[in-house]
């Protein structure tokens, strides 16, 4: 079968989803396009700062995409690329989309604040503190995950180490300029990409090449730089201008398999059970950001929130970003699948990016570009955004270890504790050192052993969040039958996966992510036991924002 197909099929029902159903929910959720955001209402300069949607939809894009979308699709390939397509489709267009755009419209009725702040409102305090603690854990390993990915991917191709560290102070030039300066976006974005083209040709010319130890070193001492500094000098700017690069490489992708023409080589499905991991649940868990990620929710109720310009934007942004990230992934499992089974296993030596960078350099070839030319680009865009993950889920994970020690008075103002340990533990700088310190440590570990654990972690976190906006849209008296049913299904998937986990992981020897595990195990069936009440309507809250 011909991978155009499959490509152009997949892209037709994205679209059709954004339009009709990304519609129908904006209309049973109540979006106003023109109320006034938590941007305008509570602006600070640090966390709360309105972007233009452009601006906006690149750092929520760059934030949510990284690595996920093309790492998983690459390894589930193992099942067959039908299993891939369909849960990547189903998945992106029914739950991870909705769970996206109710995460963000959930933060901006409740003051931007994030999903942890959410639940304390609709279900209640302990609830709260349950749910944070969990999502720092999956925060924690979200970071030791990508900066493995990234120090390897730096080692592997030094050229983007150097033009992802010569990203950072253009990206501040460019916050500076748009921002303190009032220049134009559009000059600003047309010389920024200039100069993103430049800081690539000087990586060719320059290759920096460094240890793995090395560069975790590195990314771990900006990451906590990254936390702390105000959103728009650095984060927001940053994950703009290396949105072009993904757009780019998406580009590049769809124009080299329409030219190209790659067959499908792989099988449409192989087995239920592939070495010591079975379908069900290892696909649902492998394949997380293409078709419902946790670590979303995080961005949209934790950064995106508070940059929303209009509440109109709230629909491209959280659910069609989701959407640009399913046909992504779909992008990726024809990287993998156009590969014979010994081209594929040689590839995937030196992992999923290796496979997607190589197919893309090949494909772009119908173009006349030099496959290791297009190859260089897309292992650079691909660093670029795992990248990106890293400083937002640093951010995030700075976030929700604040809001552990706070609590929210009856006027919805957010409340520090009087206790000294409180205090200190509710500063930035201190929750981000914290954050990054374990991270580090876990990073130590390979990737390949963190990535099903953190899969699983961040797939129940999806099933927590959609937990969240079901209860407040309860309390609001709207429509939640549409998260009802992926929220119960997540719950079984990734309940199943973390039981398989702890059993692997005590038989292996790795006992950190174990209690890992089994901490993230309890939280969630803690968190599912608060919650019921809401959700059944025996314990509704009222008043909650609608």
């Amino acid at each position: 079968m011909s991978a155009v197909i499959l490509l152009v099929g997949a892209i037709i029902l994205l679209v059709l989803a954004y339009i009709f159903y990304g519609g129908w929910l904006a209309k049973q959720w109540g979006l106003q396009p023109d109320k006034d955001t938590p941007a305008h209402t509570m602006y600070d300069g640090v966390d709360y700062a309105p972007a233009k949607a452009p601006v906006l939809l690149g750092h929520h894009f760059a934030s949510i995409a990284g690595a996920g979308p093309i790492n998983g699709p690459i390894q589930a390939a193992i099942f067959g690329w039908v299993p891939v397509t369909l849960w990547i489709l189903i998945g992106g267009i029914f739950m991870g989309a909705p769970h996206d755009f109710g995460s963000l419209l959930a933060s901006l009725r409740h003051k931007g604040k994030s999903i942890g702040d959410i639940i304390e409102v609709n279900v209640g305090l302990t609830a709260k503190r349950l749910f944070l603690l969990f999502s720092w854990l999956t925060l924690v390993l979200i970071v030791a995950a990508f900066a493995n990915i990234v120090a390897d991917t730096f080692v592997a191709t030094p050229q983007a180490a150097t033009a992802s560290l010569l990203f950072i102070p253009l990206a501040v030039a460019f916050g500076f300029s748009v921002y303190r300066r009032n220049a134009s976006l559009g000059l600003s974005t047309v010389l920024g990409v200039a100069v993103l083209v430049l800081c690539i040709w000087i990586g060719y010319i320059a290759p920096l090449s460094l240890p793995k130890t090395t560069w975790i070193i590195i990314l771990a001492v900006y990451i906590v730089v990254a936390s702390v500094m105000p959103v728009w000098i650095l984060l927001q700017p940053r994950d703009y201008l290396n949105s072009f690069l993904l757009y780019g490489m998406m580009i590049g992708g769809v124009i080299g398999i329409l030219l190209y023409n790659p067959r499908i080589q792989l099988q449409a499905f192989t087995s239920f059970k592939v070495g010591t991991q079975y379908l069900f649940p290892m696909l649902f868990i492998t394949i997380a950001c293409g078709a419902i990620s946790g670590f979303h929710s995080l961005v949209a109720s934790g950064t995106t929130a508070k940059q929303l310009d209009r509440e109109g934007d709230a629909k491209v942004i959280g659910y069609g970003s989701m959407l640009i990230e399913s046909a992504l992934a779909i992008i990726a499992t024809i990287t993998a699948a156009y590969l014979t089974g010994d081209k594929f296993t040689e590839l995937m030596k030196f992992g999923p990016t290796n496979v997607f960078a190589d197919g893309l350099g090949t494909f772009m070839t119908s173009f006349g570009v030099n496959q290791v030319v297009g190859k260089t680009f897309a292992a650079l865009a691909v660093s670029a955004f795992a990248m990106t993950t890293l400083d937002t889920a640093t951010r995030l994970g700075r976030f929700a270890f604040q809001e552990f020690f706070e609590n929210i008075s009856e006027s919805g103002e957010i409340v520090v504790s009087s206790n000294p340990v409180a205090k200190f533990f509710s500063d930035r700088y201190v929750a981000s050192i914290i954050t990054v310190v374990l991270s580090v440590v876990l990073a130590f570990t390979s990737w390949k052993v963190i990535w099903p654990i953190f899969g699983a972690a961040n797939q129940l976190l999806a099933a927590v969040a959609l937990l969240a906006v079901a209860a407040w849209l309860a309390n609001a008296r709207r429509n939640n039958t549409m998260l009802i049913i992926p929220m119960i299904f997540m719950f079984i998937v990734t309940l199943t996966a973390l039981a398989l986990l702890i059993q692997s992981n005590i038989a292996s020897g790795n006992y950190i992510l174990v209690v890992f595990a089994v901490l993230l195990f309890i939280l969630a069936i803690l968190l599912i036991l608060q919650t019921y009440g809401v959700l059944t309507g025996k314990n509704r809250k009222e008043g909650v924002a609608r």
